[in-house]
């Protein structure tokens, strides 16, 4: 990756945690944890990796992505408004009456949004009908679904797993963001669902092993999974839980609290001040 380009990812990164935190702040409610320890896989999606166009959301031959840790939307707003689906004005609305930008993606409501998503194990499959439909239809779109590694818990996402090596889903990747924190705790405390490079493996994956924050790991990743042919593929991603923000980084506390006025201007300065 050249210089350019990474410096351009960083960028983008850095004003998708400040769309996080502000749609958070503004609400006064959301999941800022889990959605910072996805800046830099979705940036990565929607900014090199993903076949999109902001001008036609609809667009039936575009990649596809499934938020399936629906609640990490706050993620899925900001990039979405920095590639210019909506303006970055509509951020600060997050939870809002009348708003479009509800706790958890709705596809009927916003721009870009190619699946509504919020019960935990779902987006999987909703993402593995995506994929097969591709296969039935000729088409040769990709679709991609991020997945919380509380969220591996589910029975549906092994089920799921099944079913897309069973259909040799080769055009579906799953990105696990493994920060090892739930709501509850530690992943390894409340129920245990490592190793998930062996589980996937057994069940028929191409696994690929990333750093969730570093956009060379991940271009390496993505172009695996591009590359493999006749089974789908996972990139199990290596992140910090409230990544770029020091006082929520690998607190489970963060999961679902909003920062106040004091600690968003903390949080902000912190991030506006990071290389």
């Amino acid at each position: 990756m050249d210089n350019a380009k990474l410096l351009s990812l960083k960028e983008t990164a850095r004003k998708v945690r400040l769309g996080i935190l502000e749609g958070v702040h503004a609400a006064a409610s959301g999941h800022p944890g889990g959605s910072l320890s996805i800046a830099e896989i979705i940036t990565y999606l929607y900014f090199e990796e993903m076949n999109v166009d902001p001008a036609n959301p609809k667009w039936e031959d575009r990649d596809r992505l499934v938020l399936s840790k629906g609640h990490t939307a706050p993620a899925l707003y900001a990039a979405l408004a920095n590639k210019g689906y909506f303006s970055t004005d509509a951020l600060s609305t997050l939870r809002q009456v009348d708003s479009f930008l509800q706790g958890h993606p709705d596809m009927k409501g916003t721009p870009g949004v190619d699946m509504s998503t919020g019960s935990l194990g779902l987006g999987v499959s909703a993402a593995c009908g995506m994929a097969l439909a591709a296969k039935i239809d000729g088409k040769d779109y990709r679709t991609y679904a991020i997945v919380g590694d509380g969220e591996s818990q589910e029975g549906q996402v092994w089920e799921a797993a099944m079913f897309a090596a069973h259909y040799k889903l080769d055009n579906l990747c799953f990105i696990l963001d493994l920060n090892g924190l739930q709501i509850d705790g530690r992943i390894t405390d409340v129920m245990n669902p490592t190793p998930h490079d062996e589980k996937f493996g057994a069940f028929g994956w191409n696994v690929i092993l990333a750093d969730a924050h570093d956009f060379e790991s991940l271009e390496d990743a993505f172009a695996a999974a591009r590359a493999c042919k006749g089974k789908p593929s996972v990139i199990i991603a290596r992140s910090v839980k409230g990544k770029g923000v020091s006082f929520m980084e690998d607190q489970a506390g963060w999961h679902g609290s909003a920062p106040n006025d004091e600690q968003y201007a903390a949080a902000v300065a912190e991030i506006n001040s990071a290389n």
